[in-house]
This record gives structure tokens, sequence and C-alpha cells, in this order.
């Protein structure tokens, strides 16, 4: 597939990138060595997992972004509110900056500009928003939430912020086209493999959330996406393309005083104090500090898969910035490869890898760690097999949870 011409997209930091759509590769103009950023991006639409309103977790709902202090984030996680954190003067958030949306509480004048839906995607007080519990939107939240256990996650949202996305737009067409350049094939009939989610185990589940999801969300303009099959589309693409995201205060405010320029013994008081914060913390809640989400990144989702990657996703501000690092040096016109599969995954067997990739992203992969090892048995991996033992039907049930 020739190579489109490289978009730049506000918050995309760097040379100009070749896109290749649908079959997706990303290739560089330019050399990067090893450790460079190669860009910065941020979401096109993020939301919190439902879970995190039971953490009470300070956090804007429509990009994640931190609306408590660093101190007051520790406070709340340690249960301690007499707790005075050193530097305070590194901590980002500006409260005073905050203001509270019509609708919710949840936003700030730094987000609403690219992140307001307005009065097409009221949310339900599981959203920390004060609108009344029996809107359509509220019932197609709360079946969602029935079908899962956690930990959830936010694909039913993050469907739901693309359709509020496009109706409210000035330019519909442009945000569609946006969205239509992740990929949305919910089969890959040359595998003949269909995303796991998606076939008759859950078929009842995904017709009541279609269902839902038209009474609370329909517009004409956008009917293709209310269709079954649109519908079954619209749940692979984030499905597929959906990004973890995790947001502290706490952690950004660690960054900031790792960066400080101090003398020895102030030095080594700050580290002993951080050290023992966080052993506190993990003791009283536990390890579930951040403000937690998925949401939908263009330019990464372009990063076709290798289970021998040139490059890696991380969030290194602890925010919804999305930064992409060589790992190697990657040469002018060589593309530039992720893993979909964590450390662990990485190094299983070649069948338990590829069975991991066609079950979640409808593909068998033809890497060169996968080619050098295609003659070998078609086996698990023994931690697989361990697990395959433990598995029954209340289990595979809740597969869902995957998405």
């Amino acid at each position: 597939m020739a190579a489109a011409a490289g978009a730049t997209r506000r918050g995309c930091g760097g040379g100009a990138v070749h896109q290749q759509r649908q079959g997706k590769g990303l290739v560089r103009h330019q050399k990067h060595p090893q450790g460079e950023t190669i860009f910065v991006e941020r979401p096109v639409v993020s939301s919190q997992f439902l879970w995190n309103a039971l953490y009470n977790y300070r956090a804007c709902d429509h990009c994640l972004r931190a609306l408590e202090t660093a101190e007051e984030n520790a406070q709340r996680l340690l249960g301690k509110s007499s707790l005075v954190l050193p530097h305070p003067e590194q901590c980002s958030i500006r409260k005073d900056l905050h203001q509270q949306c019509p609708r919710c509480q949840c936003d700030d004048d730094q987000c609403r500009p690219d992140h307001s839906y307005g009065s097409c995607l009221c949310l339900p007080p599981a959203f920390h928003c004060c609108v009344s519990s029996d809107l359509p939107i509220s019932s197609l939240f709360e079946s969602y939430r029935n079908m899962h256990y956690p930990p959830e996650t936010s694909s039913i949202m993050l469907m739901a912020r693309m359709v509020a996305t496009v109706k409210q737009a000035k330019d519909k067409e442009w945000w569609i086209k946006a969205f239509s350049q992740f990929c949305s094939k919910t089969a890959n009939e040359e595998e003949e493999i269909v995303h796991k989610l998606l076939g008759d185990k859950f078929k009842g589940q995904l017709e009541l959330l279609r269902v839902l999801f038209t009474e609370a969300l329909y517009d004409e303009y956008l009917s293709r996406w209310f269709t079954p099959e649109g519908f079954r589309s619209l749940f692979a693409l984030v499905g597929t393309n959906g990004q973890g995201i995790g947001t502290s205060s706490l952690s950004q405010w660690v960054h900031a005083c790792d960066a400080l320029d101090l003398p020895m013994l102030q030095r080594e008081e700050l580290d002993a104090f951080i050290d023992q914060l966080y052993k506190d913390i993990e003791k009283e809640s536990g390890e579930f500090l951040n403000c937690e989400g998925s949401g939908l990144y263009v330019l990464q989702s372009c990063c076709n898969h290798s289970c021998i990657p040139n490059a890696e996703t991380s969030f290194p501000e602890n925010n919804f910035l999305l930064h992409l690092t060589a790992l190697e040096d990657i040469e002018a016109g060589e593309e530039i490869c992720i893993s979909y599969l964590d450390c662990c995954q990485r190094e299983r067997s070649r069948h338990s890898r590829n069975k991991i990739l066609r079950e979640n992203y409808l593909f068998t992969c033809s890497c060169p760690k996968c080619l050098a090892q295609a003659d070998d048995a078609d086996v698990t991996s023994d931690e697989e097999e361990e697990g395959e033992g433990e598995t029954d039907d209340a289990e595979l049930e809740d597969e869902m949870t995957d998405v």
C-alpha cells in the first residue's frame, strides 16, 4: 500500500511521518537513535474506567487530567489529611484554573476547548455528573456495568464520545474521517478469525448494548454506526485500538522532585521520604494508585506489531500524553513497530503469541521472530498450559472485560 502524506496534528512533535491506513504502517523520514522520542500525541477521545468513581479519583473525565494536587492525592491515598509534602512548588496542578462544568464537576478550562461534549453526552452520577439516573445514557452505562466484573473498561464510553464528538462538530466529515483511520474490521476473512468478543457467545449482550446505544445517542447522520454491523465495527475499533492511560498528580510531583538539583543530604532525605510514602500508601490503598482509563491515539494506532519491536509507547509525564520512543536505532524509511503484547507474553511460544494476537487483533504475526520460529511445534507455553486447566464457564463469560 502506498504511504499517505504525513498528518500534522496538534500535540505531535518531531519530523514528518508517513502513515499507511487500513493495513497501517508508520514510517519516519529521518533517523532516530535509541532512546529518542519519535513523537508525542494526545488522544482523540478518552475516558476513565467505570470503577474509578469507587476510589474517589479527582480527575477530568474528558482527558483524565488530575484535578487534585499532589498533596491532596497523597492525603487521600494514605487516608491522612494532615500529610504535608515538601517542595509543593513542584506540583503542576493549578486549582485556581479549574472551572465547574455546567453539567458536571470534572472539567477544567485547559481541557474544555478540546473535549467538551455539551448536551450530546450527559453522564450518569458514576462519572461525577449531576444528571438524572433515568436518562437513556445512564441506562446504557448501567447495563454495560452489569455485564462486567472489575476491572471494568471504558469501551462503551469511548464509543459514546465518538458519536458525541461528531454530532456537535461543525466539520462532521473531518471527524468521521479521523475515526475511520482506526482499523475497525470485526473479522479477518483471509485468516478466517473473528474477534473473541464479537462471536455468538456475546451476541445477546451486544444487541442489548446496541439498542440502548441507539436510544441514547442515535443520529441520522451516523446511522451506519447504529446498525448491527456498524455497532460491531465500533466495538472492534475500541477493542483493538484502545490504549490504557494512567494519570497521577503525585507521580508528576515525584518526577519533578527527582529533577531537582539538591545537596546530597537533602537529596537523600527527600528520596527516603518518597520511598516511605509509597510504602505507606501501598499498605493503605493497595496497588491502584492512578486514575486509569483508555483512549484512542491516531498515530500510535498506525504502528504495526512486532514481537521484537523497535519502539515502545509510554506515559513518562503521568498524564494523557503518549510518547513513542525508539528502543534501538531506527533508520530513515524503516517501519516503526511496537508490541501489542506485554513483556511476559512476548516470551511465550510463537503459537501462544499468535493465539493472543488472533483473538484480540485479528491477525497472525509474521515478524522476523515469528518467521524464524515458523518450524517450531504448535504448542502453547508452560504458563498458558497451567492457566488452561483453571478456565471454567464463568471465567469465559467474563472475557468481555478484555475489551
